[in-house]
């Protein structure tokens, strides 16, 4: 192996997917002695964490896997102090799978006086000492220009598209839920040989307030299926519903990357009546956030298979027939 024997970590964030991804990668011939790596971390009284890793990382190939969850600020610094720490051990290699990524939205000044802040996440991640980083559906592909260094910037599209496709879903129309993600659905309309309509749009103020403002395509007669990459406070998702609805559209749907759930969300999702709301486990979910009609996809084997491939030098694009 070129970077020494691997070692994973997981984050506190997300320490479900990481036993998942650990216990995937132990199952392949080669890797029977993989385990999640073992460390504490202490929270003092003035709120500084530390941490202490328990076993030695000498020369290995070290993967953490941190998901920038609530509170994404504390699970943030956490990640920084791992890194300084696997790299005050003397790890070969440091690769950060981080399945969701945050600032993601902040990826251009669309205002004056704004930071850039996915930038500036780009840039501490790599003073921190990651030499790679591994992701899944960044909100714009521009922000792997931000990282100096390598990294595999992943999509969970086949994931939920195979799974739609699993359905038999017949009169189907794939509904980006703005503008901004029509290139997203058209690939989902490709996928699963439909056409594609597009909720029109418009922010006022900030993100928690947007408004739907009508529909360019045909949905009348027709089962829906809103695609998008992200869900925070469920407003898109409500607004676009209710367009496709006034539409005359059947069955309502939705698939997505990231359910970055707010408080609010659980009541604006029951508040329309959707057949099903599909998404991965980039992110952890409360349980009571859980509603009856959830899929919940693991995208633990898409990244055991990346970080194998990454470990031992191969073709992570071959996954993809890329």
């Amino acid at each position: 192996m070129r970077f020494g024997k691997m070692k994973i970590f997981s984050g506190s964030a997300h320490p479900a997917l990481g036993e998942e991804v650990c216990s995937y990668i132990g199952q392949r011939p080669g890797y029977e002695d993989i385990q999640v790596g073992h460390y504490e971390r202490t929270v003092f009284s003035n709120e500084n964490i530390f941490v202490k890793l328990n076993e030695s990382v000498r020369g290995r190939d070290v993967y953490l896997i941190q998901t920038m969850a609530s509170p994404i600020h504390e699970n943030i610094m956490e990640s920084l102090i791992m890194i300084d720490a696997l790299k005050r051990d003397s790890a070969w290699r440091i690769n950060l799978v981080v399945p969701y990524l945050s600032y993601s939205r902040s990826d251009k000044k669309d205002q004056p006086r704004v930071p850039i802040t996915a930038r500036l996440m780009a840039n501490i991640i790599e003073t921190a000492g990651v030499d790679r980083y591994i992701t899944v559906d960044l909100h714009a592909g521009q922000i792997q220009g931000f990282f100096n260094i390598p990294g595999d910037a992943l999509s969970a599209f086949h994931l939920l598209s195979d799974y739609v496709k699993s359905l038999n879903w017949d009169n189907l129309v794939v509904v980006a839920t703005d503008l901004g993600f029509v290139k997203e659905a058209r690939n989902w309309g490709e996928a699963l040989g439909v056409p594609v309509a597009i909720v029109e749009k418009r922010r006022v103020g900030n993100d928690e307030k947007a408004i739907a403002m009508s529909l360019i395509g045909d949905v009348r007669d027709k089962n829906v299926l809103l695609v998008d990459d992200e869900v925070n406070t469920a407003g898109s998702i409500v607004s676009a519903f209710n367009v496709v609805k006034e539409h005359g559209a059947l069955d309502v749907s939705v698939a997505f990357t990231h359910a970055f759930f707010s408080e609010k969300s659980r009541e604006r999702l029951q508040s329309v009546d959707l057949k099903k709301i599909i998404f991965t486990n980039t992110l952890p979910i409360k349980k009571e956030l859980y509603l009856p009609n959830m899929t919940v996809l693991s995208v633990a084997p898409l990244l055991a298979e990346v970080i194998i491939r990454a470990h031992e030098g191969r073709s992570v694009g071959e996954l993809f027939d890329e």
